[in-house]
């Protein structure tokens, strides 16, 4: 079992950065791929990007691709979403979630998720 705590969250302007950290607890972390997914008020939650167990493998939706960078620290049992040169269309809460095996871009595959962070970036 795995249990997520995101952080990082807050308002930015627009261009500018955030780093977000989900700190994963339990024994299962390094073998699970991790996914951020975010959700906009009045919106469907939407995948944003996954990275397999070992970091060697990361896709990111075409909307945040070049500005959002995903990576994990297995020795921190933490993952990480670094957001640059945002926009005020990223507003959302984002969410990190966990699955054993491969990486998907579905988020009814993912077994485990955070309670979420809220980004807001203004105009």
């Amino acid at each position: 079992q795995v249990q997520l705590v995101e952080s990082g969250g807050g308002l930015v302007q627009a261009g500018g950065s955030l780093r977000l950290s989900c700190a994963a607890s339990g024994r299962s972390f390094s073998s699970s791929a991790m996914g951020w997914f975010r959700q906009a008020p009045g919106k469907e939650r939407e995948f944003v990007a996954y990275i397999n167990w070992s970091g060697g493998a990361t896709y990111c939706v075409d909307s945040v691709k070049g500005r959002f960078t995903i990576s994990r620290d297995n020795t921190k049992n933490t993952v990480y979403l670094q957001m640059n040169r945002l926009k005020p269309e990223d507003t959302a809460i984002y969410f990190c979630a966990a699955r054993s095996g491969w990486a998907s871009e579905r988020p009814d595959e993912y077994d485990y998720w955070g309670q979420g962070t809220q980004v807001t970036v203004s105009s």
